[in-house]
């Protein structure tokens, strides 16, 4: 079963949701504000995507910014990054798709078609 972490608010959540319907593609729906990712599971997902863990990180957010970590991450360690992400869902970008073979961070239709349909 795949997993969809969301945040109710957000709109690209929304349209990925969306999307999933319309694909008719199941998946349970896992609320990131109140079910935050803790380290071990983001140290797997990075692994499992090869993505780099800054791609992690909701640069868009009031938090991010309020933190001033577009400056911060540079020079922060991968540890530091994941003990920040684990430390409030806010930090970490959504929607994130993942089941045993795929994690998608982000929601882009293109990378999501390749990867689902």
């Amino acid at each position: 079963m795949r997993t969809l972490l969301c945040y109710e608010r957000c709109s690209t959540c929304r349209k990925a949701q969306k999307w999933l319907d319309d694909h008719a593609i199941a998946y349970e729906k896992r609320e990131i504000g109140i079910a935050n990712p803790n380290k071990s599971e983001l140290q797997l997902w990075q692994k499992q995507s090869g993505l780099p863990l800054a791609k992690f990180f909701n640069t868009s957010g009031r938090l991010y910014r309020e933190l001033k970590l577009r400056e911060k991450l540079p020079s922060m360690t991968d540890e530091e990054k994941i003990s920040l992400l684990a430390s409030d869902g806010m930090l970490v970008k959504r929607p994130i798709l993942l089941d045993d073979t795929v994690v998608l961070v982000g929601f882009r239709e293109a990378e999501w078609s390749e990867a689902l349909l």
